[in-house]
């Protein structure tokens, strides 16, 4: 009787342990695989004196890090806030040195000198270069040729998924913004949003706080490159 009552018991808690893992399994939980969502924050085009900074404010606020594609020519005479963006934790990578389409991609070679000029930047200012690279315009539609000399160059090519398009408009208002970032995330796990801390976006400030806390609602880790 004793015998057989030990292994009712024993029967009836691994049937538990089952349902436990199967509700672990079904409710999202963590037994067999990582299902963390992930948003990474890119901004392109900077520094400029007017947003970068009310931008790094939100963040800092906010407690993300984000990823600063800078421009060259812009960086040349804001170098404290590349400063300020290594201070607070956030990467700085290379968007292009000129932003000159017809120059950058009128051969390899004026690409990868463009790279190097931004990159000799990066490196007085943080102290080491940067292997992190996003294509003025993104990589799509350009030649097999350029896209490979970047990578033989031991850069690592970073596009988007997700945008706020505040490059399709001119000042929209922050709500429009807002709804972009949201609508183009939809049903994605892992979302690279692309934005802008150049001087015109200054709506993408104001909407950027509320772009944040969407994803920290739906429950994203935020991570940069």
């Amino acid at each position: 009787m004793n015998r057989n009552y030990h292994a009712y018991c024993a029967m009836l808690l691994a049937f538990v342990l089952i349902l436990v893992m199967c509700s672990q399994i079904f409710n999202g939980g963590d037994v067999f695989a990582d299902t963390e969502k992930s948003v990474y924050l890119t901004f392109d085009d900077g520094p400029s004196d007017r947003v970068t900074p009310k931008i790094l404010d939100v963040l800092k606020e906010e407690n993300v890090k984000a990823t600063f594609f800078i421009v060259g020519t812009a960086a040349e005479s804001r170098r404290y806030l590349l400063e300020r963006e290594i201070a607070e934790g956030h990467t700085v990578a290379v968007h292009s040195y000129s932003h000159k389409y017809g120059h950058i991609y009128a051969s390899p070679e004026n690409l990868i000198d463009d790279i190097d000029k931004c990159n000799k930047i990066i490196k007085e200012v943080t102290g080491s270069y940067t292997n992190v690279y996003r294509f003025p315009g993104g990589s799509y539609g350009l030649s097999d040729k350029l896209v490979s000399a970047v990578k033989a160059h031991g850069m690592k090519c970073v596009d988007w998924n997700a945008s706020v398009c505040d490059a399709e408009y001119y000042s929209a208002p922050p709500e429009i913004l807002y709804k972009s970032a949201i609508d183009t995330s939809k049903g994605r796990d892992t979302v690279v949003l692309l934005a802008h801390d150049s001087t015109t976006k200054t709506t993408t400030a104001k909407a950027l706080k509320n772009i944040i806390r969407y994803f920290k609602e739906q429950k994203y880790a935020f991570k940069t490159f």
